[in-house]
């Protein structure tokens, strides 16, 4: 029984694990903690001892001949010392190309390699836990489990594992690892003046966070830029979400409506709105809403619809909000009107007899179960609009100009949202990776933040399965 314990103890926590194996693991489980697999080889498990073995020894062979000197650069201080260039030959008497440092590979090998030393210790654990289930085996009497029962046990009980595997493998490579190499470069001078392989660029810890966020000294101007397109992007997401939201469903209410006729039409011309792709829509808009577009010559007037800077551009950003709801209301229109069919209409008869009024209806029944079953769907649309790059680029490219509120060489412009103006530090003339992966990590935090405590203090999240 206290074997038993000892077994279940192991699987829950790794830590404890490694502490129980050294502790009262035998020699061979010990003699496992420095050559992988020794502890399989040794009971007759010569194929599971081989493959952690092998595992091993490529690690080493990876960190001798490559890794160890790219990790050596994240911890050392600088990302490179060797600028490329031209050397002169004196017994040749030319110029000799001389292979330098390349800072953006030595940071991009250098996170590989670190994640690689993070599944080698993944790795590492494995093959001590299992060969101290072995000894707990042993003791009990039992034998060590074949090849044969291994791969059963893999492929039935812990057929999880190999199911999950590739999808977690692309989750680290494509997600996760780009991640993290966006993190660093936030704290580096990456920009057009440290341009690798011709310039090298090195760790400057908090200096860029202090450029966007310092309202004292010559960032100062920076600084007040980004509030200024932090605020705008708040405003957006808001209006472009509570819009089409609330006028989708109001839409919805009145084609659901008793006594309105062609219900299905109504329906099927939103649908044929959405299948028109959305970036087709949006490039025709902005050719209808230009300065010498088909709107202008309708009206015969002259008005910049999307360039209008006064006022700080309020023109040009009410009209890409009502685009947005042109392009947005279909989505939330279907949404809608399925969910309000499967209110129950008890709910609604038991009003009517108490002799509430349609508004009072609306405001005790309907939106509440509605905010109820799409708070989850609003969450999601907000933060989707915090991202929406497509509304803002392809209608006005972020613009228009105003060097006056958007200036301190921050190449924001009036309608840009952190999305787009991240966008643009990273593709004009003279790039700015390194304030731009520091915006990247001020929109994960935001979207992060939001998502997290927003769901978890709705009543979807308290009472699932639950409308009350």
């Amino acid at each position: 029984m206290e074997e038993q314990t000892k077994e279940n103890r192991i699987k829950p926590n790794a830590a404890k694990a490694l502490g129980l194996a050294l502790k009262d693991g035998s020699a061979v489980t010990r003699a496992s903690f420095v050559f992988m697999g020794f502890g399989h080889i040794s009971r007759g498990q010569f194929v599971k001892g081989a493959l952690y073995f092998l595992a091993q020894t490529a690690f080493l062979l990876f960190m001798i001949f490559f890794g160890w000197q790219y990790i050596a650069h994240l911890f050392s201080g600088n990302l490179g010392t060797r600028l490329s260039g031209e050397v002169w030959n004196e017994n040749l008497q030319i110029f000799e190309k001389v292979r330098g440092d390349n800072s953006f590979l030595i940071l991009l090998y250098g996170v590989v390699s670190l994640v690689l030393v993070g599944f080698f210790l993944v790795i590492w654990v494995m093959n001590i836990t299992s060969s101290y289930e072995n000894d707990l085996r042993i003791r009990r009497g039992e034998p060590v489990l074949s090849l044969k029962e291994d791969l059963h046990i893999l492929l039935n009980e812990k057929f999880h594992l190999p199911l999950l595997t590739v999808p977690f493998l692309g989750l680290i490579i494509f997600t996760v690892m780009p991640l993290v190499f966006m993190v660093l470069i936030a704290f580096t001078n990456y920009d057009y003046a440290h341009m690798p392989p011709g310039k090298l660029f090195d760790w400057v810890g908090f200096a860029n966070f202090q450029t966007l966020f310092s309202l004292s000294g010559g960032s100062s101007g920076f600084a007040l830029v980004f509030l200024r397109v932090l605020a705008w992007t708040f405003v957006w997401a808001f209006f472009a979400t509570f819009t089409n939201y609330f006028l989708g469903m109001i839409i919805a209410l009145l084609i659901n409506k008793k006594g309105i006729k062609f219900k299905g039409l109504w329906r099927t011309l939103f649908v044929i709105a959405i299948a028109v792709p959305q970036f087709v829509t949006l490039l025709l808009m902005q050719k209808i809403l230009d300065g010498d577009g088909i709107l202008n010559k309708i009206l015969g007037t002259n008005i910049l619809w999307l360039s209008d800077v006064r006022n700080f551009s309020l023109l040009p950003r009410l009209m890409i909000i009502l685009v947005n709801i042109w392009i947005g209301v279909p989505y939330t229109l279907l949404m809608c009107s399925g969910i309000l069919l499967n209110i129950p209409a008890d709910y609604y008869e038991a009003a009517r007899i108490d002799g509430a009024s349609p508004v009072r209806i609306f405001i005790s029944i309907t939106l509440p179960y509605m905010l109820f079953v799409t708070t989850p769907y609003l969450i999601t649309q907000f933060v989707g609009n915090i991202n929406n790059f497509n509304v803002i680029w392809l209608l006005t490219g972020g613009g228009p100009v105003d060097n006056l509120y958007y200036g301190g060489g921050s190449q924001a412009q009036s309608t840009d949202l952190l999305v787009t103006w991240l966008y643009r530090l990273t593709t004009q003339v003279n790039p700015r990776y390194n304030v731009a992966s520091v915006i990247g990590i001020v929109i994960f935090v935001i979207c992060a933040v939001l998502s997290l405590i927003t769901f978890n203090q709705t009543s979807a999240a308290k009472s699932e399965g639950e409308f009350q």
